[in-house]
């Protein structure tokens, strides 16, 4: 089976590598981002002797009558960027995939491993669809989870989502391959879902009114390789990338974001309801780390008004 394979990076990297490893699949061509043009797709693209074609637009004519040109039997998106129109999608035989780091039909859109996160879920799913006119709304074809334990952060879950998406892409084309997939309309599921926005600069402050449960996820949430969890003492912005919920930490009203505790390796913060451990902090300028280290007790942290 011909593929023609839109994509961009680790998520596209090894469920590329996956596909050609099965003989019965052909990559046809590579169409990357158009921004980034990922080099490690261009590579693979020298190995395997087939076209690497940067597309500004990949709904123009002349795209069109390019990718009609290699007689793909199935188009794949894995991490692509650009929304696919009608006459786009129904080019190949046998459709237009994508793989979905979340369980359709809850966590269209954007930054799902983040939402999962901040929304104290206990799974995540990866899904393939099909591509339809709308955002992330097309029938499924797979769908694989895995649990989120209090121990995962973004990166934990970003490494096995790379796992799972490659996994399940590789199933779900061997399925349509072998005559084997069914179409499963998402509103059979739900009839409502549920939709993310992308996350932009700004999203990323404490309100420490928020309570240690929500604090504790946030952090998790969008800490190492995203922003970090932001906060501010004085003048100086403060990254929080770490924090533990403490254990039976009594309930009780006093100022949101004051530092009521301290130990050799860790700040006690006061939150909406009761303490939270910050666990790893710095500045985002090296030069105020060692103020921040003498942060003390009485010390209030605050987000800033916008």
């Amino acid at each position: 089976m011909k593929i023609g394979y839109f994509a961009d990076g680790p998520w596209s990297h090894k469920a590329l590598e996956r596909i050609v490893s099965d003989r019965r699949l052909e990559i046809s061509f590579i169409v990357p981002r158009y921004d980034s043009q990922d080099s490690v797709l261009k590579e693979w693209a020298k190995k395997l002797g087939v076209d690497f074609i940067p597309m500004k637009n990949v709904n123009s004519k002349d795209s069109i009558n390019k990718l009609k040109s290699y007689k793909a039997d199935i188009f794949v998106s894995m991490s692509f960027d650009q929304i696919i129109k009608k006459e786009v999608i129904h080019l190949p035989e046998k459709g237009f995939i994508n793989c979905h780091a979340g369980a359709l039909p809850f966590y269209r859109g954007r930054n799902v491993l983040n939402w999962v996160l901040i929304n104290d879920e206990k799974e995540f799913g990866v899904t393939v669809h099909y591509i339809d006119e709308g955002i992330d709304t097309g029938d499924i074809i797979l769908q694989n989870k895995s649990l989120i334990t209090d121990d995962d952060s973004y990166k934990t879950l970003l490494e096995r989502a790379i796992d799972l998406c490659d996994k399940t892409l590789y199933e779900a084309i061997v399925k349509i391959l072998n005559g084997e997939n069914q179409r499963i309309k998402q509103k059979e599921i739900d009839p409502v879902g549920s939709y993310f926005r992308i996350r932009k600069e700004g999203d990323e402050w404490i309100n420490w009114e928020w309570t240690s449960r929500k604090i504790f996820n946030f952090i998790r949430a969008i800490t190492d390789p995203g922003p970090c969890a932001q906060t501010m003492f004085k003048e100086n912005l403060i990254k929080i990338r770490n924090s533990k919920e403490i254990p039976n930490s009594p309930k009780y009203v006093c100022v949101p974001g004051e530092i009521v505790g301290k130990t050799d390796d860790s700040l006690i913060l006061k939150t909406g309801d009761s303490t939270l451990s910050i666990n790893s902090y710095d500045s985002l300028d090296k030069k105020n780390d060692m103020a921040l280290r003498a942060l003390r007790i009485g010390n209030r942290l605050y987000k800033p008004n916008h």
